[in-house]
């Protein structure tokens, strides 16, 4: 019997496990390496989602392992207001690295848990409360976080926080604001602004963006959309506030996305890639900004905050990119997968759209590429034949759009791998129609 039937294994998680979004896997998975993990069966299955898009370094990467079993032994956790070496070291990594100006870091555990600080603060340095985000976004699962988040979660849950707003996200393969014949998504941008400043009560605090927005369907902001973005907040005094969860530390072929418009964000989140599959987060932000919210008394205390193992492990994640030349290595191995996909939307009528960048792509599955009239259950069922195949892969399927694979394999991950899950791609593409 194969050793993903265990009777017991899936009757203790069906009467003990709450379920929290979709459905497990019918896998039990035993161990990971590299790029890829392992089932009961020892069946190895290419990872192609990083985790949670989160090991941009592989599974059990052995310099992490190292500083895990090192700290584990020496340093794990600390009262909160304790300071270890890993912790300082890290925040001025941090301002080392990030785009000039954003000089002080908090260093937290999840994404969630660093835009529900940054908002907060952003909320005190302002003396504003109302947040505006994209009507794609995710930013997580916790009150503020939640409440700016609008591609999934928000309903029967009673209201969210007073002075949330959303806009629109800017997307290309489905153009909604069309000027003669062209996609006019800056008109777009001062529209959705117009009607923001119709309904705000003349408290807008920060607008919260992704550069790339993940699950809403790798949308990816076009050239000039954020620095325009950016432009609308400094009129209103607001802040921006940019989660780079997954698009931070090389994912997308620059150590941070912002920086190909060269836009420095009033905070900056970090999470997911900064940890490289442990739990790490950070907010980053400016001296100034940092200073006035420390007058005002801003306070977040978290029972992980400052906690040395994870910063020794974010530490040795940003010493391995650099090392390694992996933020390079996210832009060539980025584009033998672009082009792999591409090669396969060639062959395949109902792949309507690639994008994305670097490590971080999407491919959106349709009925009909002239339409582009979603095609969900299909999607749903090139996913199940992906796995059956050997290849785990993670599909977003949103109304009004068709079933949006989201591809970000480590930036570690190998040519052969590549082609190897390219391969499987298209096998499950080919069974399923």
């Amino acid at each position: 019997m194969s050793g993903n039937l265990e009777p017991v294994f899936w009757e203790n998680a069906r009467k003990h496990l709450i379920r929290y979004g979709g459905q497990f896997a019918p896998l039990i998975i035993e161990r990971a390496q590299g790029s890829f993990v392992f089932d009961a069966d020892d069946r190895p299955i290419l990872d192609f989602t990083s985790g949670q898009m989160s090991a941009v370094l592989g599974h059990s990467h052995p310099d992490i392992a190292a500083v895990v079993g090192e700290y584990a032994h020496r340093l794990d956790h600390l009262f909160s207001g304790m300071l270890s070496r890993p912790v300082v070291e890290l925040a001025a990594k941090l301002a080392e690295k990030t785009p000039a100006g954003l000089d002080r870091a908090l260093l937290l555990s999840t994404g969630a848990e660093s835009n529900e600080a940054a908002i907060r603060m952003a909320k005190l340095v302002t003396g504003k409360y109302e947040i505006v985000g994209f009507a794609q976004s995710w930013h997580g699962m916790t009150g503020a976080a939640a409440s700016a988040t609008y591609s999934a979660g928000r309903r029967g849950v009673g209201p969210a926080a007073v002075g949330s707003f959303a806009i629109p996200a800017p997307f290309p393969y489905r153009p909604r604001f069309e000027r003669n014949g062209e996609y006019d998504y800056l008109a777009e941008l001062d529209y959705a602004f117009e009607l923001i400043d119709r309904q705000s009560s003349g408290s807008l605090a920060a607008f919260i963006a992704e550069p790339i927005l993940s699950s809403g369907g790798i949308i990816e902001l076009p050239d000039g959309y954020m620095a325009a973005l950016k432009k609308k907040c400094e009129e209103r005094g607001m802040l921006l506030i940019l989660d780079e969860a997954q698009t931070g530390i090389g994912r997308t072929g620059m150590l941070f996305a912002c920086e190909r418009e060269g836009v420095t964000p009033d905070i900056l989140t970090l999470s997911k890639t900064l940890g490289a599959g442990l739990p790490l987060a950070a907010v980053v932000t400016s001296a100034a900004i940092e200073e006035r919210a420390h007058e005002l008394g801003y306070l977040f205390y978290t029972t992980h905050v400052s906690d040395p193992l994870p910063a020794a492990v974010g530490l040795k994640v940003l010493e391995v990119v650099e090392r390694d030349g992996l933020v390079g290595r996210a832009n060539t191995m980025g584009k033998r997968l672009k082009d792999g996909l591409r090669a396969l939307q060639a062959r395949h009528e109902c792949i309507g759209d690639v994008r994305g960048r670097g490590l971080l792509l999407g491919l959106e599955i349709v009925k009909d590429r002239r339409t582009k009239e979603p095609a969900s259950d299909l999607g749903a069922a090139i996913t199940r034949e992906c796995m059956n195949l050997g290849l785990s892969m993670n599909i977003v399927q949103l109304p009004g759009m068709g079933g949006v694979f989201r591809i970000a394999p480590p930036l570690t991950v190998s040519e052969v791998e590549i082609d190897l899950g390219l391969d499987l791609l298209d096998q499950a593409i080919s069974r399923v129609q």
